[in-house]
C-alpha cells in the first residue's frame, strides 16, 4: 500500500481500507482524550482546582502521545506523505506570522457585535485596559487561576492538537477536505457529551434540561469544530485554530437576547449583523493558502484537487 502524490494536492491514491483505519484511529484518539479526564476518582466538581490540576496531567500526557496515533496510522496504512509528520500536524514556520494574525482577526470580525457590546458596557477606558494588559501582575494572576488556564490555554491547545492537527491528516486522505471538515467535528462534538455525566452526577438541573443543554453544546461545538478545521486545512497551521479557540472560549456564545435588551440595541444588533456579513466576505480571502505556503501540507494528502486547497 504505497501512495504517490503530486505537488498540487490532487494525486493521492488512498489504499484499500484506509477510511476504516482512519475513523478507527480518530475514535480511539477521542476516547483516549475523554477517558483521560476520568482516570482520577473524585467527588469534587470539574471546576475545583484540584480536579483541574489532575486533569491537566492526564490530558497533557494524551496530547503529547497523540502524534503516535498519526505515526501508527501512517505506518499501518502505508501512506507516505511528502511532508514531515510535524508539518502535517500544522507545526511549521512557513507562513507562521499570517497564521497567527489573520485567522484571529477573522474570528474577531465575526464577534464584532459582542465586542462592541463589551466595549460599551466596560467601565474602563481604552488606556486603562491597555495598562492592565501590559501589567505582568495581571498575567501572573491569570496563569495562577486554574479555570482561566484551562479555558484559555490547556483546552484550546490540547483539543486543537488532538481533534484537528492529528485527526484531519488521517481523515483527508480517505475523503475530500470538504468532507473531512464536517466529519472531524463529530468526534469533537461527541467528546463534549461527557459533561452530561458530571451534570447528572451532581444533579445540576433536570434530566431533560441537561440533555437539551448537551444537544445545544454538541451543535455549537460541531459548528465551531468545522470552522477551526476549515482554518487548519486552509492555512496548514495549528496556531490559528488554537488562538481562535482561546478567543471563543473567552467570548462565550453570543448573548443575542441581551443585545436585544441593550440600551443601544439598534447599534449593537447592527454590529452583530455587520460582523456576520464581513465574516462571510473575508472568510476565504483571509484564509487564502497563498499567504501560508502552497500547497498546505495536509492538502497534499487529498485524493483529488479541491477548491479549499487553492487560492
Amino acid at each position: 500500500m504505497v501512495d504517490e502524490m503530486n505537488d498540487g494536492g490532487g494525486g493521492f491514491a488512498p489504499p484499500d481500507g484506509l477510511c476504516w483505519a482512519s475513523v478507527l484511529c480518530c475514535l480511539l484518539l477521542a476516547c483516549a482524550y475523554v477517558g483521560s479526564l476520568y482516570v482520577w476518582r473524585s467527588d469534587l466538581p470539574r471546576d475545583h482546582p484540584a480536579v483541574i490540576k489532575r486533569r491537566f496531567t492526564s490530558v497533557l500526557v494524551v496530547s503529547a502521545l497523540s502524534p503516535l496515533f498519526v505515526w501508527t496510522w501512517k505506518e499501518f496504512t502505508g501512506v507516505k506523505p511528502s511532508s514531515s509528520l510535524l508539518a502535517l500536524m500544522g507545526i511549521r514556520f512557513e507562513g507562521l506570522i499570517p497564521a497567527i494574525i489573520l485567522p484571529l482577526l477573522l474570528t474577531m470580525v465575526l464577534f464584532l457585535g459582542p465586542l462592541i457590546q463589551l466595549a460599551m458596557d466596560c467601565p474602563w477606558s481604552f488606556m486603562d485596559g491597555l495598562r492592565v494588559a501590559l501589567d505582568p501582575c495581571f498575567w501572573m494572576l491569570c496563569f495562577s487561576d486554574m479555570r482561566w488556564l484551562r479555558n484559555q490555554v490547556v483546552a484550546p491547545l490540547t483539543e486543537e492538537l488532538v481533534f484537528r492537527a492529528c485527526m484531519l491528516p488521517m481523515l483527508v486522505p480517505c475523503a475530500s477536505p470538504s468532507t473531512a471538515i464536517f466529519t472531524c467535528p463529530l468526534f469533537f462534538g461527541v467528546a463534549h457529551f461527557h459533561h452530561v455525566i458530571e451534570l447528572l452526577r451532581f444533579r445540576q438541573g433536570t434530566v431533560s434540561g441537561i440533555f437539551l443543554s448537551a444537544v445545544f453544546q454538541f451543535s455549537y461545538t460541531a459548528v465551531f469544530g468545522a470552522y477551526t478545521a476549515f482554518i487548519f486545512i486552509r492555512t496548514g497551521h495549528l496556531v490559528g485554530p488554537v488562538l481562535c479557540h482561546s478567543f471563543c472560549n473567552y467570548m462565550g456564545f453570543p448573548a443575542v437576547s441581551a443585545a436585544a435588551e441593550h440600551p443601544h440595541h439598534a447599534t449593537v444588533l447592527a454590529c452583530y449583523l455587520l460582523g456576520v456579513v464581513l465574516f462571510l466576505l473575508f472568510l476565504f480571502p483571509l484564509t487564502d493558502p497563498a499567504y501560508y505556503g502552497l500547497p498546505t501540507p495536509v492538502c497534499t494528502l487529498a485524493p483529488a484537487a479541491n477548491s479549499l486547497c487553492v487560492s
